[in-house]
C-alpha cells in the first residue's frame, strides 16, 4: 500500500477499515440472504471473477459493501489460489435444463416461447412492500431441491439457429477458418496466457465470458446506434441450466459432477454492415454465453463477438483490441483507482518542469 511509508500510515489505514464497519449501520447480512435476494448480483459477480461459486461470490458483495466490481476482483483473486485439477468436457446446451427461452426472430418457434423469470414484462414501478421482511427461506429450499432433482422427462428444444442452418441459411461454424494456435486446436485459455492479436475466436470469448458488463453493454449499444457494423435480431435467447462433465480419471467415460446455470444466446447478424451476410450468402452468427442470468451482458456478447469478426475495423466496437483490452473490469478499475495512492514524486516533476518553463519566459530563475 502506498500510504504506509508515510507516518502514521498502517494506523491510518486500520482506521480507514474500521470507519468502514461503522458506516454499516444496518444488522448484518446473512450470505445466504445475498445469494438469495440479490441473485442477479451474484450472478454477474461470478461471471466477471470467472469463478461460478455462488456462496463465495456473496461473501464477495457483503465484504465489498455491494461494489460490484471490487467483489469481482475478490474473486478473481481468489481464483488464482485455487489449483487446477482437470478440465471438463464441451457441454452441449442442446440439452439445456430451460427455464427461460425466448426469439425475437420467430414468433412460433419450436416448443414455443418460454417467458421465465423475468422482470421484463411487468411495470416498471417501485414496489414498497419489499421493504418489509418476509421469512421465504422454506420456499426458496424446495425451489432448489426442484431444480437440483434428476429428472427423466426434462424437454430438449431444438435450436432456432439449427432450424436455419438445416435450411442452409446460416454458415457453418465448423467451417471456422479461425482456430488456435494449437495445432490441435484446443480453445486459447487466457487464464495461463496473455492474450495476442491477432487473436483466435476463443480467445475473444473467453474475454468477453469476464468482461465487465456495464462497459460490454456501452460498446454494443455504440455499434447499434452505428458506431459499429453489427444490429442483429435475437435468434434464440435461453436462461437454464447446462450439465457439466468430466472424462472419469479411471474409466475415461463422461460423468456429469453437475450443473451450472448459464445465460445464453445467438444473434442473427441480419442488421447493417459488412458482416450480415458471408461469402456463401449466408447469415452469420454472434454468440454469448455467460454464468447465471445476465441477458444484457449475453446479448452484449453477441454483438461484440459479430462486430470484431470484421476483417477492416473502423469503429472502436470494430477493434479487438480496443474492445477487449476496455472491457475488463478489473483491470479498468485497478488502473483507474490507482490514481488515489500517493503520486508526489511524479507530480513533483511536473511542478519542476512547468516551473522552469515559466522561469525561462519570464526570464527569472526558480530558487528551488
Amino acid at each position: 500500500m502506498g500510504y504506509v511509508p508515510v507516518k502514521g500510515g498502517s494506523e491510518a489505514i486500520k482506521n480507514a477499515g474500521r470507519l468502514v464497519d461503522s458506516l454499516r449501520s444496518a444488522h448484518s447480512m446473512d450470505v445466504s440472504q445475498i445469494q438469495g435476494r440479490l441473485r442477479l448480483s451474484v450472478d454477474q459477480v461470478m461471471g466477471e471473477g470467472g469463478l461460478y461459486a455462488p456462496e463465495l461470490a456473496a461473501l464477495a458483495i457483503k465484504q465489498s459493501d455491494g461494489d460490484l466490481v471490487a467483489a469481482s476482483f475478490l474473486i478473481r483473486a481468489y481464483r488464482s489460489t485455487l489449483p487446477r485439477i482437470g478440465y471438463s468436457e464441451t457441454s452441449d446446451t442442446t440439452d439445456m435444463f430451460v427455464l427461460r427461452r425466448i426469439s425475437s426472430a420467430f414468433k412460433d418457434i419450436p416448443g414455443g416461447q418460454i417467458l421465465g423469470p423475468s422482470i421484463d414484462y411487468t411495470e416498471r414501478l417501485l414496489d414498497f412492500e419489499e421493504r418489509g421482511v418476509t421469512d421465504d427461506c422454506d420456499a426458496d429450499d424446495d425451489a432448489d431441491q426442484e431444480f437440483g432433482s434428476e429428472k427423466s422427462d426434462i424437454p430438449k428444444f431444438k435450436k432456432v439457429s439449427d432450424l436455419l442452418r438445416d435450411n442452409g441459411l446460416l454458415e457453418d461454424v465448423s467451417a471456422d477458418n479461425e482456430t488456435s494456435d494449437d495445432a490441435s486446436n484446443e480453445p486459447y485459455d487466457i487464464t495461463r496466457e496473455s492474450i495476442r492479436f491477432p487473436a483466435p475466436r476463443s480467445a475473444r470469448l473467453q474475454t468477453l465470458a469476464r468482461g465487465e458488463t456495464g462497459a460490454m453493454l456501452a460498446l454494443a449499444y455504440s455499434s447499434l446506434r452505428g458506431y459499429g457494423s453489427v444490429h442483429p435480431t435475437i435468434a434464440e435467447l435461453r436462461v437454464g441450466h447446462v450439465q457439466l462433465r468430466i472424462k472419469h480419471p479411471y474409466t475415461g467415460n463422461n460423468v456429469c459432477i453437475g450443473d451450472v446455470p448459464v445465460t445464453e444466446c445467438e444473434g442473427i447478424l441480419s442488421g447493417v454492415g459488412a458482416t450480415e451476410i458471408t461469402a456463401d450468402n449466408r447469415f452469420s452468427l454472434g454468440y454469448g454465453l455467460v454464468f447465471g442470468q445476465n441477458e444484457k451482458k449475453a446479448i452484449s456478447m453477441s454483438i461484440l463477438d459479430g462486430t470484431m469478426g470484421v476483417s477492416e475495423p473502423k469503429t472502436p466496437a470494430e477493434d479487438p483490441e480496443f474492445v477487449l483490452y476496455h472491457i475488463d473490469g478489473i483491470d479498468a478499475m485497478g488502473f483507474v483507482e490507482h490514481l488515489k495512492l500517493p503520486h508526489y514524486v511524479t507530480f513533483q516533476s511536473s511542478l519542476d518542469r512547468i516551473r522552469a518553463v515559466q522561469g525561462a519566459g519570464t526570464g527569472e530563475v526558480s530558487d528551488d
